[in-house]
Parts: C-alpha cells; sequence; structure tokens
C-alpha cells in the first residue's frame, strides 16, 4: 500500500513528539508516546473510515444504476446499448467502473466478461452477487428486464435493513460506549485508591499468579504495584478492544466494521490512563 503524503507527515510528527519527549518530558514519556501512536495512526483509521463509507455509496450508487438500466432495457434497448446509454451519468464512486464497464462493451468485450471484471474491480458481496443474477440472465436469454428488477428490489430491500438495524442499535451502541467509560472510571479509582492499600496489606508478603508468569515481588521490604498498574492497563486495553468489535457486528453486522470503535474506545483508554497516571504523580 502506497503511504500518502498526510500518513508520512503524521509519521514523521509522531516521531518528533518521541524524541522529544524523550529529552524534555521523561516523566511523561508514556502519556507522550501513546499521543504520538494516535497522531501516526490517526490517518490511517480515516482512510479506514472513509473507504467503509464509499462502499456503502457504491451499493447506493449500483441500485440507481440497476434502477436505469432497467427503465431502458424495458424501453426495448438491448443490455449491452442500454449500459453504454446510462454510464454517461453521474454515479459518484461508482462512476469510473460503469464507465469503464461501458468502454469495454464500446469494443466488443462480451457483456458477460465485462460484467464479471466490473464486480470484481469493486469487490462489494452486494453488487458482486446481484451481477451474477444478470450475467446469468442475460446467459440463459431470459426476462432480463423481470431479473433487472428483481436485483433492484433485492438490493433495495438490503439496504432498508441495515438502515433499520443501525437506527435499532443505535442506543445499544451509545450505552455500550458509557459503560466502557463507567468501567475505565472504576478500574481507575480502584487502582488509584485501593492498590496502594492492598500492596502496603501485603507488604512483607509475596504474591505470584502461576501459569499467568505475574507476580508481586518484594522490593525493599514493600510489595511493587507495578505489576498491578501494568495488569490493569492490559486489561482496559484488551477490553477496549474488544468491546469494540461486538458493538460493530452488533451495529452493522461486520466485526471488520467494529475496528473504528475499537481504536476510538483504545485511544480513549490509552488517554484517560496515562494522563490520570501522569497528573497523580505530580
Amino acid at each position: 500500500m502506497k503511504l500518502t503524503k498526510i500518513q508520512i507527515t503524521a509519521i514523521a510528527l509522531s516521531l518528533v513528539i518521541i524524541i522529544l519527549s524523550i529529552i524534555f518530558f521523561s516523566k511523561l514519556f508514556y502519556f507522550f508516546f501513546g499521543i504520538a501512536i494516535i497522531i501516526a495512526a490517526l490517518p490511517f483509521l480515516i482512510s479506514f473510515i472513509s473507504e467503509t463509507g464509499r462502499e456503502k455509496e457504491k451499493e447506493e450508487m449500483f441500485l440507481e444504476f440497476a434502477r436505469n438500466l432497467v427503465e431502458s432495457v424495458r424501453a426495448g434497448t438491448p443490455i449491452s446499448k442500454s449500459i453504454i446509454h446510462v454510464a454517461t451519468k453521474d454515479y459518484g464512486s461508482l462512476t469510473p467502473h460503469i464507465q469503464k464497464l461501458a468502454s469495454q462493451i464500446n469494443i466488443a468485450i462480451p457483456v458477460k466478461q465485462a460484467l464479471r471484471t466490473f464486480a470484481y474491480d469493486i469487490k462489494n458481496k452486494v453488487i458482486s452477487r446481484s451481477v451474477e443474477l444478470i450475467i446469468e440472465a442475460e446467459t440463459s436469454g431470459g426476462e432480463i428486464g423481470s431479473v433487472l428488477d428483481a436485483v433492484v428490489k433485492s438490493v433495495s430491500e438490503i439496504e432498508d435493513l441495515k438502515k433499520e438495524r443501525r437506527t435499532r442499535v443505535y442506543s445499544m451502541i451509545v450505552q455500550g460506549y458509557i459503560i466502557f467509560i463507567i468501567f475505565v472510571v472504576i478500574m481507575l479509582f480502584v487502582e488509584m485508591k485501593f492498590m496502594p492499600l492492598i500492596a502496603g496489606a501485603l507488604t512483607g508478603t509475596e504474591v505470584r499468579a502461576s501459569g499467568l508468569g505475574l507476580g508481586m515481588g518484594i522490593g525493599g521490604g514493600a510489595v511493587s504495584t507495578e505489576v498491578i498498574e501494568r495488569s490493569f492497563f492490559i486489561l482496559l486495553l484488551v477490553q477496549a478492544l474488544f468491546a469494540g468489535l461486538v458493538i460493530g457486528k452488533l451495529s452493522q453486522g461486520s466485526i471488520r466494521q467494529g475496528i473504528k470503535h475499537s481504536a476510538i474506545l483504545l485511544i480513549f483508554t490509552y488517554v484517560a490512563v496515562t494522563a490520570t497516571r501522569a497528573l497523580l504523580a505530580k
């Protein structure tokens, strides 16, 4: 994947922040290190979210393209000429693909092959299934107008179901974020208020978690809390990762769509924990 100028700039800026934090802010190194990682990852996250938005737009524009194709075919125009005719309209991000499809048909490439190339270039499951139905109808010599009409209805119903699902689970997404934020606050409160008391009570005692390789060794007669803090931090990050994936699965039916929610929760967790520790350490 070729990096854009914004992505390269973000990576360079993050490296500068890391170097400056090592030189001038050694006590706040982990906080600024996290900020640098966030800055470096943000352009990639925005690119991913934008790509997701383009996928939705492609499905909507394909629906418009199929509707125009139905009208042209029902008017008695062959599907090959209908594609060339409707390709002159604007279909957003789908326009280059449709124009390529029309150009291939113009140079006498079979409609079946051109449509398969069109579906391969777009790489969208809904569009690929719809194109295969059109190809089968065109190959078998069936009523192409009826098939196109069925494809339009099918894609339209899928889009309506997706919108309805997003609307219904919106409150669930908000609740998921609120519950996670409360969870982080409680964990930080437990760590800052109760862990020192527990560590003091365990002074002179060695505690080990067999099988996990975790231990609070005795150092200078007192139990170190570093392992506890590190374990809490890892627990919160793991919780943020999987909570985001679950939110994406519930809201959009895809774990892949949960990556953006995971990224948001991971960023919030890292900033909240490191900032709280840095402030209380002063």
